[in-house]
């Protein structure tokens, strides 16, 4: 399983490193030690952190916002089948989920906790900007 530094943990997560490593303090987020004695997060920790963090009601309001057409993020799941596989993965607080072949998702090694870019390609994009209160 891939081991995260706690900066890529942060950057994948929009937060800083302190606040990663206050979340590793309170036990909200297990870490192990490297090798070298560094602090890092299990990939597969990190893909159940944001999932629980996804699962949470957005605090605050939206005033406007537009999503950008390369995210990157963490995979938090792969379903295969015999053809094709199902990658979800969660770039911040969004939550992406591609269909491709299985033999594409094996290509790129996608697992549980692995690291990856969604670039995004559409011929419609709906940008919205909520009413204020």
């Amino acid at each position: 399983m891939p081991k995260l530094r706690i900066s890529e943990a942060a950057d994948l997560l929009g937060v800083s490193d302190d606040t990663v490593r206050r979340w590793i303090d309170m036990g909200r987020l297990p870490a192990v030690h490297t090798e070298n004695g560094r602090l890092a997060v299990e990939g597969h920790e990190l893909a159940a952190f944001v999932q629980r963090q996804a699962d949470a009601p957005e605090p605050g309001v939206t005033v406007a916002a537009s999503a950008r057409n390369r995210m990157r993020g963490i995979v938090t799941r792969v379903v295969k089948d015999g053809v094709m596989a199902q990658v979800e993965m969660q770039a911040g607080p969004f939550r992406l989920v591609s269909l491709m072949s299985r033999e594409a998702a094996e290509e790129l090694g996608l697992e549980e906790g692995s690291v990856a870019v969604a670039s995004i390609k559409s011929t419609h994009v709906v940008v919205e900007i909520p009413e204020s209160s």
